[in-house]
């Protein structure tokens, strides 16, 4: 079974931009895939503009986030794993959603319990 943050990610990304609003999505910098400015990291986590005005190629798949931008005049191309996102929220009012980082991502279905004799007894 496929992770559900990401079709989050890409649900509240939408909404926030359909109301005008300024999406950030927020990141913990130390995921071994993230390919982040370092010079705007702050206590291991970056907080990155996803105004479509501010960046270009913007690709929101189920393993990673890609797009490019600009930070003190030097282009980025920008890579968010899935994983590493730790909220999605808009600027100005600050909704949007928190995801937890201790979170194990589970692709398997539970398995169903093994089937065991009924229990029935004869009653006269």
């Amino acid at each position: 079974m496929t992770s559900l943050k990401p079709y989050l990610i890409r649900s509240i990304y939408e909404w926030i931009v359909d109301n005008n609003l300024t999406p950030h999505l927020l990141v913990d910098a130390s995921h071994p895939h993230a390919e982040l400015p370092n010079d705007y990291i702050e206590d291991g986590k970056i907080a990155l503009n996803m105004r479509p005005e501010a960046i270009q190629g913007l690709a929101l798949e189920n393993t990673n986030i890609e797009f490019n931008a600009r930070f003190n005049g030097q282009a980025l191309h920008i890579i968010a794993p899935v994983p590493a996102v730790l909220a999605i929220y808009a600027k100005e009012n600050g909704k949007g959603m928190v995801f937890d980082p201790d979170e194990e991502e589970d692709h398997t279905p539970p398995e169903a319990p093994p089937p065991t004799r009924p229990h029935l007894r004869v009653v006269k």
